[in-house]
């Protein structure tokens, strides 16, 4: 609701409030999302109080509803509105905070528990400019009367100044602490050793807390892929280019750029079977957002909470920002981006490359400065994939440009235009090709195929060694090492198939 407009009928008139020369900053939507999310979970009580701090709601009828909640957790009682509206009716504040039904009204607000600290800070802020406003019309009221001393009336703005940054670094813990932690909380509690949402633990394409950006030209199967890994996401499928994907609770997808096309290209891997999973787990945003994420960064996190999706696909980035280049947009967008996945939102992003880079040839390695832009974005994303290939070709090239763990590919791949599949081409898979090679690999014979022939630079050759070095460490394969260099310029070391690996595929 905009600050200062008419507040619904069944919404608590601001009793004991008397006149204002001026009107006071206030949000009633946040104040209501605030206590509708401590009734529904307690233990937001404890993330938003140091937010707020004292005295931080407008309404006084709110005021009384979270007094009446922090009694309640202090407690440890529930804070359901049933159990409220019995506490408040022992205190004698119901019927003057609204009443059973206004309760109630509180606790259905279309608002999760994710945006509660976001929410309340809005509260806290708005708190902090009254106070302001108050003091300054009070120092007019002074600087006004008769005889009075400016140095005196400037000695007690002072104090009051003095007295109200203390009490905002006190409750603006909301600001200044409530992101602190102790280093051991932070290397073992923030979730650093979950399971990826994509890929393995050797191999994650897309790490839990951490945004996944999907690069390439227009036609190149960006969506395709998405959507491979959106219906992953819901159950419908396992893997994805035969990597495991996780579940999620929700996914919420922002079909910006083109939806009746997006529409389409989904309709190719949805089946009749399918229609209550979609119609619960998956929702769909058609068209542009209210606002941009630069202008608004809570929008990202507060879509979530309102559909309570765990998952946020942004299709495509360029339809969620005011413009791609300007570096201060592109930190604005971050902060967005950042604040929907420290609720626990996993994000997934689909991006453009610069136009010059779209007839590179094919098999050459892109960089993450052909990606259209200001480089805070990628610098921000916690994995990048580019997809290198003509529009419309079905056999195209994945390369992991940046990475959570070990590198990927790079992996050629085929899409399936009519089911919307993707499979990799099974020639250029490292375990494969040492299954096939008698002789065994060397880390320089396998940089030489997997570049398409050709001579293979320092990089090919040691991102070889790893993939080879991983086969190892599975068990797939074994390593005889190489004799150093002397007259005869020694001998590489070279890798062959376990005994295993050749069992697990004979």
């Amino acid at each position: 609701m905009p600050q200062g407009t008419t507040l619904p009928p069944q919404t608590p008139s601001h009793f004991s409030e008397g006149a204002s020369p001026l009107d006071l900053p206030f949000n009633v939507d946040a104040e209501r999302a605030v206590l509708g999310a401590c009734m529904h979970k307690a233990d937001v009580i404890d993330a938003v109080r140091p937010i707020l701090g004292d005295d931080a709601f407008y309404r006084p009828a709110h005021e009384t509803i979270w007094r009446a909640l922090l009694a309640q957790r202090r407690e440890d009682n529930p804070t359901d509105p049933i159990v409220l509206t019995e506490l408040l009716q022992q205190q004698g504040d119901l019927q003057r905070v609204g009443g059973p039904a206004y309760v109630f009204q509180l606790a259905d607000a279309p608002y999760g528990t994710g945006s509660a600290e976001h929410h309340a800070e809005i509260v806290r802020e708005k708190a902090e400019l009254r106070r302001l406003v108050t003091s300054a019309v009070r120092t007019l009221q002074r600087a006004q009367e008769p005889g009075a001393d400016p140095e005196a009336i400037r000695s007690e703005v002072e104090a009051e100044v003095r007295a109200e940054r203390e009490r905002a670094l006190a409750s603006g813990q909301g600001r200044l602490s409530r992101f602190a932690k102790d280093g051991w909380s932070f290397v073992k509690e923030t979730g650093a050793d979950t399971e990826p949402l994509w890929g393995t633990r050797e191999k994650t394409v897309w790490a839990s807390g951490e945004s996944l950006m999907i690069v390439g030209a227009p036609g190149v199967g960006k969506t395709t892929l998405a959507h491979q890994v959106v219906f992953a996401r819901l159950g419908l499928q396992e893997t994805v280019l035969e990597m495991p994907v996780a579940p999620s609770r929700r996914v919420l997808y922002l079909a910006m750029d083109r939806p009746k096309q997006i529409a389409k290209a989904m309709a190719r891997r949805v089946f009749q079977t399918d229609e209550k999973i979609l119609r619960e787990r998956l929702v769909v945003w058609e068209g542009p957002l209210p606002a941009t994420l630069d202008k608004e960064p809570d929008l990202l996190a507060d879509l979530a909470a309102a559909h309570q999706a765990d998952t946020i696909v942004i299709d495509s980035l360029k339809d969620a920002v005011s413009t791609m280049v300007d570096d201060s947009l592109a930190v604005a967008f971050h902060n967005a981006r950042n604040r929907a996945l420290r609720g626990g939102v996993e994000i997934m992003e689909l991006h453009h490359q610069r136009k010059a880079s779209a007839d590179a040839p094919r098999g050459q390695r892109p960089s993450l400065d052909q990606v259209y832009g200001s480089t805070w974005y990628v610098s921000g994303a916690g994995s990048v994939l580019f997809v290198t290939g003509k529009a419309g070709d079905p056999a195209v090239t994945l390369h992991h440009l940046k990475t959570p763990t070990g590198e990927i590919g790079p992996l050629d791949v085929t899409h399936d235009h009519v089911r919307g599949t993707t499979i990799v081409d099974p020639n250029k898979d490292p375990a494969v090709l040492l299954r096939n090679a008698p002789g065994g690999l060397s880390a320089r014979d396998l940089a030489t195929i997997l570049i398409g022939g050709g001579d293979p630079d320092r990089a090919d050759i040691e991102k070889a060694r790893r993939h080879l070095s991983r086969l190892v460490d599975s068990g797939l394969a074994t390593k005889a090492d190489g004799i150093a260099g002397g007259t005869g310029g020694g001998q590489q070391a070279r890798y062959y198939p376990s005994a295993r690996h050749l069992t697990a595929v004979g």
